[in-house]
C-alpha cells in the first residue's frame, strides 16, 4: 500500500494546486499566530487542507525568507562541496544555504550540477575522476590495430619493370609474405623477388623454307 500523503486523521482534505485565496489565508494565520502545530493550523486558519500540505506549501512557497531566481556561483559551489560530504541528504544541504529549500536544491542539483561533473569527467556519485575505459576512450589498445588495419582495403602493384612488390598499407611493419620487417617508414613497401624475370627479347627473321627442305632426307 502506498503511503497516506498526510499522517493527520482529518475526514476532508482538498488537492490540487493551491489557490491565491488559500496562500492568503495561511500567510496572514502564520504572521498572526506563528507555525505552531501544523495540524492545527489548517482547521484554525480555514483551509481545507492537511497539516502537511500546510508545511510543505509555506516552507516551499509562502515563507518571506525564500531566495527567487538562478542559484549563484558561491551556492552552486557550496551545493557541490556538501554534497561531497553528505550525499542526497538535501534537507541537511539546505541548512547551509538560506533561502533555498530541499526541493529546489535536489532538483538543481539533478538538472544542472549533475550534468556539469559529469561534463568535467567528474563522477557525481564520488566526487572523484572516472578512471580510464580503454572501452570507452577515443584512443585504442594497442591490441585493437590489427582489427583497425584489417578492415582497412590495401593496395598491391606489381610493377614487372622492377620486377618488384611495391605494398601500400596502413601500418608500417605489415608484409603480404607473412609479416617480414620493411625497410621503410612511410608505409609503402618494396620487397625484391627473386629470382628475377628476363625481360631481354630477341628479334630475328623467320627460317628459309628451302633450309627445311634441305636437313629432311627423304
Amino acid at each position: 500500500m502506498g503511503r497516506t500523503p498526510c499522517s493527520d486523521k482529518e475526514q476532508i482534505n482538498k488537492k490540487g494546486p493551491w489557490s491565491k485565496e488559500e496562500d492568503e489565508l495561511l500567510i496572514n494565520y502564520i504572521n498572526l499566530h506563528g507555525q505552531g502545530n501544523w495540524k492545527s493550523i489548517p482547521k484554525a486558519a480555514g483551509l481545507l487542507r492537511c497539516g502537511k500540505s500546510c508545511r510543505l506549501r509555506w516552507t516551499n512557497y509562502l515563507r518571506p525568507d525564500l531566495k527567487k531566481g538562478n542559484f549563484t556561483e558561491e551556492e552552486s559551489n557550496l551545493i557541490i562541496h556538501l554534497h561531497s560530504l553528505l550525499g542526497n541528504k538535501w534537507s541537511q544541504i539546505a541548512t547551509s544555504l538560506p533561502g533555498r529549500t530541499d526541493n529546489e536544491i535536489k532538483n538543481y542539483w539533478k538538472s544542472h550540477l549533475k550534468r556539469y561533473l559529469y561534463a568535467l569527467g567528474i563522477d557525481p556519485v564520488t566526487h572523484k575522476p572516472f578512471k580510464e575505459d580503454t572501452n570507452t576512450t577515443s584512443t585504442p589498445p594497442n591490441n585493437s590495430m590489427a582489427t583497425t588495419t584489417s578492415t582497412i582495403p590495401r593496395i598491391y602493384y606489381f610493377n614487372v619493370f622492377l620486377n618488384s612488390k611495391v605494398h601500400i598499407s596502413a601500418d608500417d611493419d605489415y608484409s603480404a609474405d607473412g609479416g617480414a620487417d620493411s625497410n621503410s617508414s612511410s608505409g609503402v613497401t618494396i620487397e625484391e623477388a627473386s629470382p628475377q624475370v628476363n625481360l631481354e627479347l630477341s628479334i630475328a627473321p623467320p627460317s628459309q623454307p628451302h633450309e627445311d627442305a634441305a636437313s629432311v632426307k627423304p
